[in-house]
């Protein structure tokens, strides 16, 4: 599983699921989350072989996005993400049974919708984060960083 969050407005614009996920597939998701948000200047990500291929650091290049590696082994550098996949295996996958990917699918998106506009986050002022990015100006929406893990 992909999983992508800003981490100023603390969004979640995407969680990729499937049974395995490349480097050019990671690349096709950002390239979709550019299509309606932008891109920001930088991205955290950790060293996983999907991070580290060609296909991302051609893309990061073509893009004039500077990937941010955490040091092997610190995952408290990515504090973000950390956060955001134990709650989303607190809340969503310790909780479902799925019958098939598709399903999963369907789980896993029904939740990020809910994480985004249902729940507030104390750090946001007790805003969700759909409502805490509309008050951001747009410029600030597309140049905070996304943390993947």
């Amino acid at each position: 599983m992909l999983t992508i969050v800003d981490d100023l407005t603390r969004e979640c614009p995407a969680l990729e699921v499937d049974h395995s996920l490349s480097g050019l597939r990671v690349t096709r998701v950002l390239d979709r989350l550019a299509a309606t948000r932008g891109l920001p200047k930088v991205i955290t990500v950790d060293n996983g072989p999907e991070f580290i291929s060609k296909a991302m650091d051609a893309w990061a290049h073509e893009n004039n996005v500077k990937l941010r590696f955490i040091q092997p082994g610190k995952p408290v550098q990515n504090a973000y993400i950390e956060s955001f996949n134990g709650k989303l295996r607190d809340e969503c996958l310790n909780e479902n049974v799925f019958i098939d990917l598709q399903d999963a699918r369907n789980k896993i998106e029904t939740w990020r919708r809910d994480y985004n506009s249902i729940r507030p986050h104390s750090s946001l002022n007790n805003l969700t984060p759909e409502e805490f990015a509309a008050t951001l100006p747009q410029q600030d929406r597309i140049t905070n960083f996304l943390v993947v893990g």
